[in-house]
Formats: structure tokens, sequence, C-alpha cells
């Protein structure tokens, strides 16, 4: 099973449809929440290299990046490499 890691927030639409897109292909994921946790919230700048916006997502600490870019590596079959699946 992947380690799956998503920074997020408690009001974030992004990070919602990130948590289900990964929900739709059967993921588990650990999910950070960085506006309850300042250390946390510190700790996700450092990791993704000063990305600011929620969510920051992390596979096998790989840096995948936002929502947008989630949906992108689903699409070119990227995320299927990262999740160690054939494409």
């Amino acid at each position: 099973m992947p380690k799956i890691e998503v920074y997020s927030t408690a009001v974030c639409p992004y990070c919602v449809a990130a948590k289900n897109l990964l929900k739709a292909k059967g993921l588990a994921w650990d999910e950070i929440r960085v506006d309850t946790d300042l250390a946390q919230r510190e700790a996700m700048l450092t990791r993704s290299g000063g990305h600011r916006t929620v969510p920051q997502i992390f596979i096998n600490d790989q840096f995948v990046g936002g929502y947008d870019e989630l949906v992108a590596a689903d699409r070119s079959g990227k995320l299927a490499e990262l999740l160690g699946q054939a494409a």
C-alpha cells in the first residue's frame, strides 16, 4: 500500500476533491491538518518547497503538488506509476 499524505484544512474544496479522487481509486491517506497545527504547516512549507496553498500531496514521500497536479498525474498515468501500478 502506498504511503499517501494530504496536507489540508477544514474548509478547502480542493482538499475534498483530492480526497474524493483518492477514495474513488480505493486508496487510503493520512490527512495532516495545517489549520490546527502550525508546526505541520511549517513542515508542509519545507517539504513542498514553499507552497502555501492546500492541498499539498505526497506519495511515498515524493511531492505531487496540489489538486490540479494530482488530476494531471492521474490523466497522464504518472499517478499509477507513483502508486506502483501499471499505467
